[in-house]
């Protein structure tokens, strides 16, 4: 076992020199410990969270292109894709092709997907609540508002841009 410190302390001058005072890292952190709540939670249902926001964002019915449900979730196209492939082989999704655009795949959820979504919806809510329960209810409002602020102002960095309207 090494006696490396892994919590440096803060160095004059140099605000992100401890990896822990790094925003970036922290996020990351917190993304890693809302993964497993949420496999955690969902542990029965054989679902990722990127797979269940897909599932989410069809459940209205609406057939949506393959491009906007991947930017919708968050991903860039080739891991959506890679997604959709996977949920559509379990039978909780179809796929067309679009009348407009014969390139682009339009993507609909099945009585199935749906049925899954129903199932897992307590699940996702439990793990959401885990991971914001430290926070006061003040706090947790506070905390989606700045998250978002954060987002929007830095969307223009991102892989997969927010959709409009967010």
């Amino acid at each position: 076992m090494s006696d490396v410190k892994l919590r440096p302390g803060k160095k004059p001058g140099k605000p992100y020199a401890d990896l822990w005072s790094r925003p970036g890292f922290l996020v990351r952190q917190m993304h890693q410990i809302h993964l497993g709540l949420f496999l955690n939670e969902c542990h029965d249902c054989e679902i990722t969270p990127i797979q269940f926001a897909i599932l989410t964002l069809l459940y209205s019915g609406d057939a949506v292109d393959q491009i906007t449900l991947s930017n919708s979730v968050g991903v860039d196209r080739s891991s959506g894709a890679d997604v959709i492939r996977r949920l559509h082989r379990r039978g909780l999704l179809e796929l067309a092709t679009s009348r407009q655009d014969r390139r682009a795949k339009l993507v609909h959820i099945t009585d199935e997907g749906k049925a899954l979504v129903r199932r897992v919806q307590p699940h996702m809510e439990r793990a959401q609540e885990r991971f914001i329960g430290p926070l006061t209810p003040a706090e947790q409002t506070q905390f989606i508002k700045l998250v978002e602020k954060i987002i929007r102002a830095n969307d223009k960095a991102s892989r997969a841009p927010v959709p409009t309207g967010f």
